[in-house]
């Protein structure tokens, strides 16, 4: 009696062994499954089917395939890139301007740009309705002294007017020693340079601020 039951033991064993093998090397138990199977559904094909198979037996339709239609033209299509910066704070994100023979059609952020990565605040984004606004001013106004409205000038009035009263206050205020010192310089005028600016432009402008013996530089855009 005591054999017989050591044996139905030690058969039982070699099942349970022969089972663990099995189950190390699934490849040997099942084949595997085919693909477009279930097991290769992600989650959201998941929730997919799941969800529109739940709406159509709820609202009784029948499900359509549904097929990509033609992308819609962008308003973009056929216009120049411009890479340029944001003319307002001073971050200096970058930002890409859609133009189409002189109208600026979308303004981007620029993902190449280092500082901003491609992103814009509010302002930066709507970029474009400064240039797109009819209340936008296209000729310089100029209000005189004691009058109480602005009035229509040409470009050609302005640079000269600047170019005057630059040369008055300069040759008011022009320094040629200090201390005993020879400084060049004139401290009644001062610069300050935009985010809009670029490398070049701003070389330019230090240059010529330099020579006019300014010594009052700054810029707003620390970038």
């Amino acid at each position: 009696m005591k054999a017989k039951r050591r044996a139905v033991i030690a058969k039982r064993g070699r099942r349970r062994s022969d089972h663990a093998g099995k189950a190390d090397n699934p490849g040997e138990c099942a084949e595997a499954d085919p693909p477009g199977s279930q097991s290769d559904l992600s989650r959201r094909d998941f929730l997919k089917s799941t969800g529109l198979g739940a709406g159509a037996l709820a609202t009784g339709t029948a499900i359509a395939p549904v097929t990509a239609g033609a992308r819609p033209p962008l308003k973009t299509d056929g216009s120049v890139q411009n890479i340029t910066v944001c003319p307002f704070c001073g971050v200096g994100c970058g930002q890409i301007a859609y133009t189409d023979d002189d109208e600026l059609l979308h303004v981007e952020g620029d993902t190449s740009h280092p500082i901003s990565e491609g992103t814009l605040c509010s302002k930066g984004a709507a970029l474009s309705q400064v240039t797109n606004n009819p209340r936008r001013l296209q000729q310089v106004m100029h209000r005189a002294p004691g009058s109480s409205k602005f009035e229509p000038r040409t470009w050609e009035w302005a640079f000269a007017r600047i170019a005057e009263r630059v040369k008055q206050t300069r040759d008011a205020s022009f320094q040629t020693k200090s201390a005993g010192r020879t400084v060049n310089r004139t401290e009644a005028i001062a610069c300050l340079g935009g985010a809009a600016l670029d490398n070049e432009e701003c070389y330019l402008l230090v240059k010529a601020m330099r020579m006019l013996g300014i010594t009052y530089i700054e810029h707003q855009a620390r970038i």
